[in-house]
């Protein structure tokens, strides 16, 4: 909790809109954007930036995380954006 603001501290991978909270560690895998950028985030948040960023994928050093496989699963079950539609 961010003790000026009262806001949850979350991951860098989560969207400003999207209430989910973050699941697993905050730095659990790196996704590449289409355009390079790097963002680290959660398992949680990280799934939901791959189902929703057109190109995107995980950075590829994330193979050696034992959570990759877990992060491109739930991507997989997730529509673009889900926050938006109360997922």
């Amino acid at each position: 909790m961010d003790l000026r603001t009262g806001a949850a501290q979350r991951c860098s991978a989560a969207d400003e809109k999207d209430p989910k909270p973050c699941d697993g560690p905050w730095t659990a895998v790196t996704t590449l954007t289409a355009d390079g950028t790097e963002i680290t985030g959660c398992l949680q948040h990280s799934a939901r930036l791959l189902a929703s960023l057109e190109g995107s994928r995980l950075h590829p050093l994330a193979a050696l995380a034992p959570w990759a496989v877990d992060v491109y699963c739930r991507a997989a079950e997730l529509p673009p954006f889900a926050w938006l539609i109360g997922l």
